[in-house]
């Protein structure tokens, strides 16, 4: 059965960060000159995970079930955050997470990071059954546009739906963004779950014009050698 627009963008979004995770899994990627790796997969996760609650959730919570379905999404949203400010703290030296080890930071990411994919892929198969593919369509752009201005930084303890949700974000993407500048932090001006930005599939999502350059295969300038 093919995928919708929705389900192929949550796939990349996945992808993406699974891309990002790799680097940062090594031992070497604790020391300071290689913290941008940790950085990007920080920061790429946390948006997700703040633009899935603005824009996923509340059609999820239209569903059948869907209050239980966001009070489950919810629950490994906070441990997946939790983690993540443990990975931050120990990246950056923090007296309360030195006793950690690397690797036990990462089993435990890895496992709720395992646990989100297969309830968020879940969740969007039911929207995808339930939902028009116009909708499903706009509603993937949104996912896409809202992941680029999200919080850089997970507040688990902040709210996470609804107005005061939404409106919590948007303070922590500013905040997040004074705190990134301040601390170095190395994070993508470009969301890295699309790494082909400017391909057929986000133009699509994104309603923009296809350059000709993009269909077009390019071309060996005269003399030179392949």
């Amino acid at each position: 059965m093919m995928k919708s627009m929705l389900e192929l963008a949550v796939d990349r979004t996945h992808t993406g960060v699974q891309l990002l995770a790799a680097p940062a899994h090594a031992p070497e990627a604790g020391r300071t000159d290689l913290r941008h790796e940790t950085d990007s997969f920080y920061a790429i996760t946390a948006q997700h995970l703040a633009a899935a609650e603005d824009v996923l959730l509340p059609h999820v919570r239209r569903l059948p079930d869907g209050r239980s379905h966001v009070v489950s999404y919810l629950h490994q949203v906070r441990q997946l955050e939790r983690a993540l400010r443990l990975l931050k703290a120990r990246q950056y030296g923090d007296s309360r997470a030195l006793h950690l080890r690397h690797s036990d930071v990462w089993h435990v990411m890895d496992r709720l990071l395992a646990d989100h994919e297969r309830m968020e892929a879940g969740h969007v198969r039911l929207l995808s059954e339930s939902l028009s593919p116009a909708l499903l369509g706009n509603v993937a752009a949104q996912l896409l546009a809202a992941e680029q201005v999200a919080p850089t930084r997970a507040h688990p303890h902040s709210p996470h739906t609804g107005r005061a949700g939404r409106l919590t974000h948007k303070i922590w993407r500013l905040v997040d963004t004074t705190w990134d500048n301040l601390e170095g932090r190395v994070i993508p001006t470009i969301y890295a779950q699309h790494p082909n930005r400017d391909s057929t599939f986000s133009h699509y999502l994104r309603g923009s014009r296809i350059p000709a350059s993009a269909t077009q295969p390019e071309r060996t300038p005269a003399g030179s050698q392949t």
